[in-house]
């Protein structure tokens, strides 16, 4: 089974490279210095993980890209009873992905 090290390696390997953080005016990539709103962004994968000694921490990574500009990368995030309230916001801006 993968962990979130191995997700976040194989999605930088296939091309995701760069880091989404939540701030009030949406995604910030990091690496691209450009804000998004989430409704820009398309969801291309979602993997989530239980902690191994206590299934309540709980991690969601998100594989994002922007049709528009070319950028993509992932956005990791603790969610459940930890979950930042901005983070929350911007998980239920994302659009759902295509399955």
């Amino acid at each position: 089974m993968e962990n979130l090290a191995h997700a976040v390696e194989r999605l930088t390997k296939a091309g995701y490279r760069d880091d989404f953080r939540a701030e009030r005016g949406g995604l910030r990539a990091i690496k691209a210095g450009q804000v998004f709103e989430p409704e820009a962004l398309v969801v291309d994968e979602v993997e989530r993980f239980e902690g191994e000694s206590d299934p309540g921490d709980e991690v969601v990574v998100f594989a994002l890209s922007s049709e528009a500009s070319g950028t993509r990368g992932t956005y990791v995030v603790t969610y459940g009873t930890y979950v930042n309230p901005i983070d929350a916001e911007m998980m239920r801006r994302l659009p759902h992905a295509p399955r």
